[in-house]
């Protein structure tokens, strides 16, 4: 029979190891863009629900008129740390060499560690609604300048910044130059590096590895969502993308977060894919 004492003891050896599997559970980073809709209509229950769902991580993707969410950058960095999620990166595409020293420092003092630039920025990106396909002007020189020079910013503020891919960099431009490749080539690792959006490569018909194994260290985060046999995004794990191939090269890559995303869930509700793919990342083999 055991005593009083040995049963108390027993019983917290328990608790704790309970409490210990909960917390190996939370792993794994999200892109908010995935519940924008649900961000815009309830924040903190929104992010409760992504804590819920066992990710640690997130970037955000809702900057605007110099707040998160239409919170404060103090405020909303306060909020992730009550819900256990960390702020790792930011999406801010309407930076511009103008609001660049204000933006960073917002992205700062929310508690980011990478500025993101999302698309080509300062109206260079264009979107064609008939064809539904993306594309930039002004040239690939020109948006390797601006990505150097916020660059040299956010190093000088203590982040770092990261180029976020789509499918069209990875084409040929009107002048024969891959958009990808000269960002690779024209700018400096020790101010911009990349977002690589395992997704979109795919989609061009480029293969991440042999970006990894050509620009090695280039990609600090990455986007990791599924591809149907539609070619429209799914879950992680629904789809046909070999991850676990990709994932063989973490470290040649330079990886050191990967968030989940899906631009659209479709029949399935934003909050409900999420959980799907994150159930899905230990089977693939992230942690």
């Amino acid at each position: 029979m055991f005593t009083t004492t040995a049963k108390f003891v027993i019983a917290i050896f328990f608790l704790v190891g309970t409490l210990t599997g909960e917390a190996q559970k939370k792993f794994g980073g999200l892109a908010l863009y995935t519940v924008r809709d649900d961000m815009g209509t309830n924040v903190r229950a929104t992010l409760q629900a992504v804590s819920d769902a066992n990710y640690k991580n997130i970037e955000a993707a809702g900057y605007a008129d110099g707040k998160f969410y239409d919170m404060t950058p103090k405020d909303f960095k306060q909020l992730l740390k009550e819900l256990d999620l960390r702020p790792i990166s930011s999406h801010q595409a309407t930076v511009t060499l103008e609001n660049a020293d204000a933006m960073i420092a917002d992205v700062k003092a929310a508690g980011f560690k990478y500025f993101v630039i999302p698309i080509p920025p300062m109206g260079l990106f264009k979107y064609d609604q008939t064809s539904q396909s993306m594309g930039m002007t002004g040239g690939a020189a020109n948006l390797a300048n601006i990505i150097n020079t916020i660059g040299k910013k956010c190093k000088a503020a203590g982040l770092k910044l990261l180029y976020h891919n789509h499918d069209f960099e990875f084409k040929k431009d009107k002048d024969g130059i891959v958009p990808i490749d000269y960002l690779l080539e024209h700018t400096d690792p020790k101010y911009v590096n990349f977002q690589m959006d395992l997704y979109w490569v795919t989609k061009a018909g480029a293969d991440p590895v042999q970006y990894f194994e050509k620009y090695p260290g280039r990609f600090k985060i990455w986007h990791v969502k599924d591809m149907d046999d539609q070619g429209r995004f799914a879950p992680v794990g629904n789809g046909n993308i070999d991850f676990s191939r990709i994932l063989a090269h973490k470290k040649l890559s330079g990886m050191k977060y990967y968030m989940v995303e899906q631009d659209k869930t479709f029949t399935m509700k934003p909050l409900e894919a999420i959980k799907v793919s994150h159930k899905a990342l230990p089977k693939i083999g992230f942690h």
